[in-house]
């Protein structure tokens, strides 16, 4: 039953990584990486195909093995964020929505500058 539960959940996301590499607007890799952690709970065939995968597969594995992220998309997370923050602002969100957005983004920026890179 719980290997059935993290394979639908691996499939889930691998699907919405999918989308991802479709829509510039979705980032694909950290649905990977939730995929890949799925399946290596529940088919090891599957969570070494994702590992493989020339273009994806190297930053999952240096996510899974140093909690390393690229620079390049340390930059693009980092600008998404703030242009998000930015476009809500512009739009006349609620000054409460866009400081809880920008501290959120902040916490994630954070942390994601304080992973090594890859």
């Amino acid at each position: 039953m719980r290997r059935s539960l993290w394979l639908i959940v691996g499939w889930l996301f691998l699907g919405l990584g999918i989308v991802g590499v479709a829509l510039p607007v979705m980032p694909t890799v950290p649905f990977l990486l939730v995929a890949a952690w799925a399946f290596a709970r529940s088919s090891p065939v599957l969570h070494r195909r994702i590992l493989e995968h020339p273009t994806y597969g190297p930053p999952v594995q240096a996510w899974q093995e140093r909690g390393a992220v690229g620079r390049i998309a340390k930059i693009w997370a980092i600008t998404a964020m703030t242009g998000g923050v930015a476009l809500s602002w512009f739009v006349g969100m609620p000054s409460w929505v866009v400081g809880v957005q920008g501290a959120v983004c902040a916490t994630v920026a954070l942390y994601l500058v304080t992973r090594p890179e890859a």
